[in-house]
């Protein structure tokens, strides 16, 4: 009996490919006939997908020239940027000393100045205030005797 149940089986399982590989068949028969009967229709692409790829080539051209323009241009003005300010090397040490050195000197120059400013000021001042003070005491040695004059000139009038 288990022979015959393996028969069976055996036949169920041939009987399944086969409905298998019929529909694989049936599908490929149907791709086939489809891109029959489609190239038989169209036997060239439609003008409107050929005029398409025409204008997409045609962008395509007009893009990438104006991406070179540009990019040329921005390198143009790179390159003239830095040679106004002499940016055509980069910085080296002996140059960033030679600037230090530059900066030292210059603010020794300006605090010798400020000192010097400082000390012609320190001698011109007290000149301009020995003045006033002289006169100060000027008026003040004239008011005593302009009040002994008014008491003198009062007595003598009474």
């Amino acid at each position: 009996m288990s022979d015959d149940k393996s028969k069976v089986t055996d036949k169920a399982g041939e009987i399944a490919k086969n409905i298998w590989l019929a529909g694989v068949g049936a599908y490929g028969r149907a791709v086939d006939e489809a891109q029959t009967n489609l190239k038989k229709a169209t036997p060239t692409p439609p003008k409107l997908f050929r005029d398409l790829v025409k204008a997409g080539s045609a962008l395509e051209e007009e893009a990438t020239g104006a991406r070179d323009a540009a990019l040329s241009s921005v390198e143009e003005r790179i390159s003239q940027v830095r040679e106004n300010f002499h940016m055509q090397r980069l910085a080296r040490i002996e140059d960033l000393e030679g600037l230090h050195s530059k900066v030292d000197k210059l603010t020794r120059k300006v605090d010798a100045l400020t000192r010097l400013m400082k000390e012609q000021q320190a001698v011109s001042k007290p000149a301009v205030k020995k003045k006033p003070a002289a006169k100060k005491k000027a008026a003040a040695r004239t008011a005593p005797r302009k009040k002994a004059a008014a008491k003198a000139s009062t007595k003598s009038g009474k």
